[in-house]
């Protein structure tokens, strides 16, 4: 390809959305242009990297056994609705109506549609294992959209889901995801970690999640310094705490707290620390109403509340629900004697391991001091459990080791979903015995976007991208400089031809610009290596290679060059296999 007939419009300046190295050099670089909120461009230098990716994702799938197919973005809310994650799902669905008023979603993932085609098509044992998948455009209505691609409204996923007759069945076909997952990322020059993982809006249990560590990522790996264990956040144990030592302190003191009801309101008011309190948070799960005590310094994890449920979906309760169950006003909820009222009570270790506290008083304006849990609140009972259920943070530990914590950016995950899905939505089959069964399913998603991202985020210097071969937008730029002389163009050409003739992906840089622009483009983009033909360099019969890693150059006789840059490619390349 020549650049003088190609679109690259690179910039020096970038929005000041663009907050991450990223999200600015995919701009920078000519890669993609933002549309609106969340949705952008795709122009042809990042398209090529986009599908480099996409080959490797689909070797490694037809590789695995799995089969494609395509399925639309468009489907009936009714789907939605019969397996509950409309709710999930709340706003960042998208929601549409056609014209004869049927409502319809854009869909974020597609466990629906693919159980329903298997419900309509599977119908005995001998038509399984199978394995479906698809690489597709997705949505979610991200409430604020940032992070360029990496949090967006729209997406290219690819995702997969298998239909298994047994455990032992789905087990083997998870286990070819996880191994082609691994294979994928290596061939794309990522390193990785993989965690254990919740399941979140996607459901079943176990799960494994693929994170590139990466100090700009949102997500946050918990790992064990020895490197035995990882989780995400959400998914990280912590162990109980020892008990307090008990304090000698009277009985529980009501204090007039007028609207103060936030954690840092009541800290100032009453002279106090967070970690002096507890919050009790009242929610709505399937029609219950469950009351979560933490200490006042630990953030929820509603991942761990909705495990201890036993699943469904859960949220925070309305301002009804909470002033039923407490009879106050939000804001001022405690845990003395709020188990009479409520379907289920929910402690944290840390919470319940404390000497003393100060918690609302379930009395709208009010606090109390001197709260003593199992002293003036229960700790057990028919409906009372005492639970890991916050987020895990500095200082915490899990068997006695000590939790480390490291961000990176998610770009695959790997589900068992058992029966979730096929309960719900009829896929059922017939056993070799003649007895109906439902599916026994998997699911597996990959960011195709965010691999494109992540590369960036862990390969890239003050000069612009430094791009993984095998998903480079093209293995080798030519930079000729003084197109204007002809020796020096035919040099250009010659070389550029040999190397396609090799099967090189090649783009000579033939535009008429000083040496200076052209070096810059090169850098930015990021093509793993460089042959510079230039006068000087010519007069003496020789070309100048450079690979984007190095800082200097290596000086090469130009009939020797096309086949060291082939030895260079093939070199990279085979620092991917696997």
């Amino acid at each position: 390809m020549r650049l003088s007939e190609y679109f690259l419009p690179t910039v020096k300046e970038v929005p000041a959305e663009a907050e991450i190295v990223s999200h600015r050099l995919m701009i920078r670089a000519g890669l993609m242009r933002r549309l609106s909120s969340g949705t952008y461009n795709y122009l042809p230098l990042g398209l090529r990297s986009l599908q480099k990716v996409m080959n490797i994702v689909r070797e490694e799938m037809n590789r695995s056994g799995a089969l494609e197919i395509v399925v639309p973005i468009i489907q009936p809310a009714e789907l939605w609705q019969r397996s509950g994650r409309d709710v999930d799902y709340g706003e960042n669905l998208f929601h549409l109506k056609d014209r004869h008023g049927r409502e319809m979603v854009l869909v974020p993932t597609a466990e629906e549609v693919f159980t329903d085609l298997a419900a309509n098509e599977i119908k005995s044992y001998k038509q399984m294992p199978i394995n479906l998948y698809q690489i597709q455009f997705k949505f979610r209505d991200e409430f604020r959209p940032r992070f360029g691609v990496l949090r967006s409204r729209e997406f290219i996923m690819k995702d997969a889901y298998s239909f298994d007759v047994d455990a032992e069945g789905l087990h083997k076909s998870y286990m070819k995801m996880y191994d082609a997952y691994c294979r994928i990322f290596r061939r794309c020059g990522l390193e990785y970690v993989i965690v254990e993982a919740e399941s979140g809006e996607i459901g079943g249990s176990g799960s494994h999640q693929f994170t590139v560590p990466c100090e700009s990522g949102e997500d946050v790996t918990v790992f064990f310094e020895d490197g035995s264990r990882a989780w995400n956040l959400e998914k990280a144990p912590v162990d109980a705490m020892p008990k307090e030592k008990p304090k000698q302190v009277g009985q529980v003191e009501e204090v007039h707290t007028p609207q103060i009801g936030s954690i840092d309101d009541v800290c100032n008011f009453l002279k106090c620390k967070p970690k002096d309190l507890i919050k009790t948070l009242i929610f709505s799960a399937g029609g219950k109403t469950v009351a979560a005590l933490v200490r006042g310094d630990h953030e929820l994890n509603q991942e761990k509340l909705t495990q201890a449920l036993g699943g469904g979906h859960i949220e925070l309760a309305d301002a009804a629900t909470i002033e039923k169950a407490t009879g106050a006003k939000v804001g001022f909820a405690g845990p003395v004697g709020i188990a009479g009222n409520v379907d289920y009570v929910y402690i944290d270790y840390a919470a319940a391991a404390m000497a003393v506290a100060i918690t609302g008083a379930n009395k709208t304006d009010y606090h109390i001091r001197n709260v003593v849990p199992g002293r003036d609140f229960p700790l057990e009972g028919k409906n009372i459990k005492v639970v890991d259920l916050r987020i895990a943070s500095e200082g915490d530990s899990f068997e006695g080791k000590k939790l480390l914590f490291k961000k990176g950016i998610e770009v695959g995950q790997v589900f068992k979903l058992w029966t979730k899905y096929s309960d719900k939505l009829g896929a059922k089959f017939i056993d070799e015995k003649g007895e109906e069964k439902s599916s026994l399913m998997g699911c597996y998603g990959i960011g195709i976007n965010r691999i494109v991202a992540a590369a960036i985020e862990i390969s890239h210097d003050d000069d612009g991208i430094i791009f993984p071969v095998s998903i480079a937008p093209f293995e080798v730029i030519i930079t000729c400089i003084g197109q204007e002389d002809k020796k020096v163009a035919d040099v250009a050409e010659k070389i550029y031809h040999q190397l396609m003739e090799k099967g090189v992906e090649v783009l000579l840089d033939d535009r008429d610009l000083r040496a200076g622009v052209k070096f810059k483009d090169a850098d930015l983009i990021g093509i793993p290596v460089r042959v510079t033909v230039g006068k000087n360099s010519v007069e003496k019969g020789n070309v100048e290679i450079k690979l984007r890693t190095e800082k200097k150059s290596e000086t090469i006789e130009i009939e020797k060059s096309a086949e060291k840059v082939l030895a260079i490619i093939n070199g990279l390349k085979d620092k991917l296999k696997v």
